[in-house]
């Protein structure tokens, strides 16, 4: 090794001895007679005095520049009393030179990284290899590193089976859009890159692997916002003779382990995690992924506003809809602003309006109150708890979809006035989810998850009869207000995923071309089966307090799926899009 010792590593017992270290300059000042340079690497900072009297190495240190690459040998000492800082593990101790060795100079950089000033992003993930030397940015990728080890001995600990597949494989499309990959032997042919590997791992329950885990790579040809990227990461398991409950207790001792370890600053806010249903999900909370760490219920008041003169109510009521209202806990400091702003953010998720009732200490002050009448207008803030000052909104419409809109000012309520417990990790199983629903765009029903998704026992009867009405053994993980992760158990009989495949509309030799090898391979004894999938990129994201999941990504792509750093994607040579069989139509 070129050094003795790095740069996070020495102490007070150290004095006395010599010492080599290697590193960057973080910071160079010259104190007119001493130069003193703050020498970094990935294990921390120390500081190096270098003086006249060691003339070489002080001609050497006088060209010096941030972010040279520098090699120092010299004599480990004290620092002055009142000079050493507590805040850095080598702060009692600099390191006196002898020798200076410039082991390579360096341009100024784009942006400085000795401090954490804003810098746009996309100048961040042009020059991503020096971001990354930000210490904010390096410690990201420690975390997500550490976070990864725990998840590792996890799983190894509890007799899983780590194994990779493929990234190569069959289209069969799921949902989001593929990307293709062209196969030079087979002209006209192509691979893609898997969504994730579903089909792969419950055949390897049919191979008998009986526990299975992997951290994998994903990739989804799909728009990209704060929490996406074209690949991503997953980690996940597959069980064989289990139950729902066997897998949600294997992952969730999981989350707690790894979460103690990685954050134990902050503490889980229960233990075991409680688990709730789609349906009180939406109907409590306006969310299928609900944020814990705040109250604010959402209240049915429907029979409340039947036949009331308000018609948008009474007509929601009349028609089998639902009506919901809110309490924001003194929420009447609210401007009129904000008031039209939590409107805007209704309205941006599907609501025609936000009406409110603001509570106040002689009146009830809302444009809808005359045409609620008084005594109705004081049910609905009776049965919702509204006190003086506070603020109560509503939700009308069709069950869930109604409901969502109010879930969103529900949360950015929650952020304006400074309800959320920013102290606690606050983890809730939302189970029992909806089997089918029917796209907005085209009126087919689909999966919620996927084709594979076992129907809930009770509810089976329900899969052709009144497909919308059956649930599925399917459970998400959701951590302060994020989907961190979900799973299912799985179809394991012909019979069964044939009728789930009708009511889809996929056809016999639909379901041979798209999944012929997961129904043949059904044919020869397939047991019970059922896992779990969480996005490793989201919960890195959320335990280092990032706002989107490019800040835990060493090289990600910027918003609009390009590599910056390395100019991907980038055109290729005729010679190999021939080779590929290939034509280009040029816009």
């Amino acid at each position: 090794m070129l050094r003795t010792h790095t740069c996070g590593e020495l102490n007070v017992s150290n004095t006395g001895k010599s010492v080599t270290l290697c590193g960057w300059v973080h910071r160079r000042r010259d104190h007119g007679g001493l130069i003193f340079i703050d020498l970094r690497d990935r294990y921390g900072f120390t500081q190096v005095v270098i003086d006249p009297n060691h003339g070489t190495a002080f001609a050497a240190a006088e060209k010096v520049r941030s972010e040279w690459v520098l090699k120092i040998t010299g004599t480990v000492r004290a620092r002055l009393e009142g000079a050493a800082r507590e805040d850095n593990p080598t702060g009692g101790i600099e390191v006196l030179v002898d020798e200076l060795n410039v082991l390579n100079e360096a341009k100024t950089p784009p942006f400085e990284i000795d401090q954490e000033k804003d810098v746009g992003e996309e100048i961040r993930l042009e020059y991503r290899f020096l971001d990354l030397r930000r210490e904010r940015m390096k410690n990201n990728i420690i975390r997500r590193h550490d976070i990864m080890k725990q998840i590792r001995r996890y799983f190894h600990d509890n007799d899983f089976v780590e194994v990779e597949t493929p990234i190569l494989i069959k289209g069969t499309p799921e949902g989001s859009r593929e990307y293709l990959v062209p196969s030079r032997l087979y002209h006209g042919k192509f691979y893609v890159l898997p969504q994730s590997p579903q089909q792969l791992k419950q055949l390897l329950m049919v191979s008998g692997m009986d526990k299975y885990f992997q951290i994998a790579r994903c990739f989804r040809d799909e728009d990209q916002r704060g929490d996406r990227q074209p690949e991503f990461t997953q980690f996940e398991i597959e069980m064989s003779f289990c139950d729902q409950d066997d897998v949600m207790n294997v992952m969730e001792g999981c989350f707690i382990e790894v979460t103690k370890a990685v954050r134990p600053d902050r503490a889980l806010q229960a233990e075991p995690f409680p688990r709730i249903t789609y349906r009180e999900a939406m109907e409590k909370y306006g969310s299928d992924k609900p944020d814990l760490r705040f109250d604010m219920p959402l209240t049915n008041v429907t029979d409340i506003v039947k036949g009331c003169g308000f018609k948008v109510f009474a007509d929601v009521a009349s028609s089998g809809g639902m009506v919901s209202a809110m309490r924001a806990p003194r929420a009447s400091v609210f401007s009129r602003k904000d008031i039209d702003e939590l409107t805007d953010l209704a309205q941006r998720h599907g609501a025609g309006g936000l009406a409110y009732i603001i509570v106040k200490e002689n009146e009830l002050q809302s444009p809808i109150v005359k045409f609620l009448g008084e005594d109705v207008a004081k049910s609905i803030v009776e049965k919702v708890g509204a006190k003086t000052g506070d603020t109560v909104f509503f939700a009308a419409g069709q069950y869930p979809h109604a409901l969502e809109p109010l879930g969103e000012v529900r949360k950015e309520c929650a952020k304006r006035l400074k309800l959320i417990d920013e102290s606690i990790w606050s983890y809730v199983w939302v189970v029992d989810f909806p089997m089918f629903e029917k796209s907005k765009e085209t009126g087919e029903v689909g999966a919620v998850h996927h084709p594979f998704t076992r129907p809930h026992p009770d509810d089976e009867t329900l899969v052709e009869s009144d497909p919308l009405a059956a649930r599925a053994i399917a459970y998400d993980l959701v951590l302060n207000g994020n989907e961190v992760g979900g799973g299912s158990m799985r179809i394991h009989e012909h019979d069964l995923q044939k009728r789930v495949f009708n009511v889809l509309g996929i056809s016999d030799d639909d379901a041979q071309r798209r999944f012929g090898h997961m129904l043949r391979a059904f044919e020869y004894g397939a047991p019970p089966h059922g896992g779990i999938a969480m996005g490793l990129d989201r919960f890195c994201m959320i335990l280092a307090d990032e706002p989107n999941i490019r800040e835990v990504i060493a090289f990600p792509k910027d918003q609009k799926a390009k590599d910056l750093m390395l100019g991907a994607p980038s055109a290729m040579p005729n010679q190999q899009i021939e080779e590929l069989g290939i034509q280009i139509i040029e816009e």
